[in-house]
């Protein structure tokens, strides 16, 4: 299935003149990982519907963002594809590994992205830089941790009224049921968005949290 098709049977609508940009991604992913190894997958198939869709259910949250961040970003998923789709979204991707950073800086340089800036860090870190507290409403993690401490990391970025999306397999499910008591009892509001991806079927939970007021 073609990507525009699989973002069509997601209800996702993406310019199809981006698709080229996309695709480019995934060449230059396919590149730079037979020499550097930024990804566990190897096949085209499987990096379009694993990597490129799957980053791309963010879109709902993205176009409704002013600033994101993406914590943990490894090879550039999911602020790679959703800065591609959403050019006017000013994104700041951070990863402790110097090689996928460098990948992300490779591509805004190939692909023109104005506004996308890729660090080399540990979150922890940039946390205490006082350029990015409290300076994004949107906050996004991809397989990062536990449910608890996705939002203990996020938290000192978020603007109010700002929004953390965990992004997760079907275990996010289990996720929100153990979590869900603590994080309301300390003011965040949880839903839980669950889809299957088009062509593998594979369970993904889309994990939204909100400071409610007050916190």
């Amino acid at each position: 299935m073609e990507l525009l098709s699989q973002l069509d049977t997601l209800g996702l609508d993406v310019d199809p003149a981006l698709m080229t940009s996309l695709e480019r991604l995934v060449d230059e992913l396919l590149r730079w990982n037979a020499r550097r190894n930024l990804t566990a997958i190897n096949d085209r198939a499987e990096i379009i519907e694993k990597h490129l869709v799957d980053s791309l259910t963010l879109l709902p949250f993205a176009r409704t963002s002013r600033r994101m961040l993406d914590l943990g970003s490894g090879a550039g998923f999911p602020a790679l594809p959703i800065k591609i789709v959403c050019p006017l979204l000013p994104v700041v991707a951070v990863d402790s590994v110097g090689k996928k950073i460098d990948f992300h800086r490779h591509v805004a340089r190939l692909l023109h992205l104005a506004d996308y800036h890729a660090i080399a860090s540990r979150i922890e870190l940039l946390a205490e830089d006082v350029a990015f507290r409290n300076g994004f409403d949107l906050v996004t993690a991809r397989a990062l941790s536990s449910l608890e401490q996705v939002v203990a990391l996020a938290e000192p970025f978020l603007l109010p009224g700002g929004r953390v999306i965990a992004m997760k397999g079907p275990e996010g499910r289990v996720e929100v049921k153990e979590w869900q008591s603590s994080l309301l009892a300390t003011r965040w509001s949880i839903q839980l968005v669950e889809l299957r991806l088009p062509v593998s079927k594979s369970e993904r939970c889309l994990i939204e949290l909100r400071r409610t007021e007050g916190g």
